[in-house]
């Protein structure tokens, strides 16, 4: 049996007069992330995660943002497109572990939509799915809500 193990991690910075999209979901904020998709910082960790695992490169290399075929792109087509890697490679997700660092809003309402929304995309159980989330008590970058950090860990096996 063989198993593989990825981490992956990314920054947005927030920005008035954009949506916020968090893990597939739109979530009511006075800000969102700014980026050259939809800016999904959660689901841009966990694609990070998945390529890594699979010694892939990265979001940047798959999907580059000088291409303006990505140019606000929803997130969850390209965690689809990382998930057919996966297959691809003969691997499942065995679990996916992420953090989300942010100062507002609380996403604690949210985040069984994005566990679903996840676990869907990704043909797994929600249980397989851990989301949370933290602020830097008002410090730093986050703190000052001027940006999001999302990370991601994934194991994967070996069909």
């Amino acid at each position: 049996m063989s198993f593989r193990i990825g981490q992956g991690i990314d920054f947005h910075q927030l920005v008035e007069g954009r949506e916020f999209w968090l893990g597939g979901v739109l979530i009511p904020h006075t800000k969102g992330a700014l980026g050259h998709s939809d800016a999904d910082v959660l689901l841009h960790a966990i694609c990070d995660a998945i390529l890594g695992a699979l010694s892939l490169g990265d979001i940047g290399q798959h999907f580059p943002d000088t291409d303006n075929t990505y140019k606000g792109i929803d997130s969850k087509v390209l965690l689809q497109r990382c998930y057919s890697l996966i297959r691809e490679k003969g691997y499942w997700l065995v679990n996916l572990d992420c953090t989300v660092l942010l100062q507002a809003p609380k996403i604690r309402s949210h985040v069984e939509l994005m566990k679903n929304t996840i676990a869907h995309i990704l043909h797994m159980s929600t249980d397989d799915v851990s989301i949370k989330a933290t602020t830097t008590e008002h410090m730093s970058f986050i703190g000052r809500e001027e940006g999001i950090v999302a990370t991601a860990a994934v194991l994967l096996q070996k069909l």
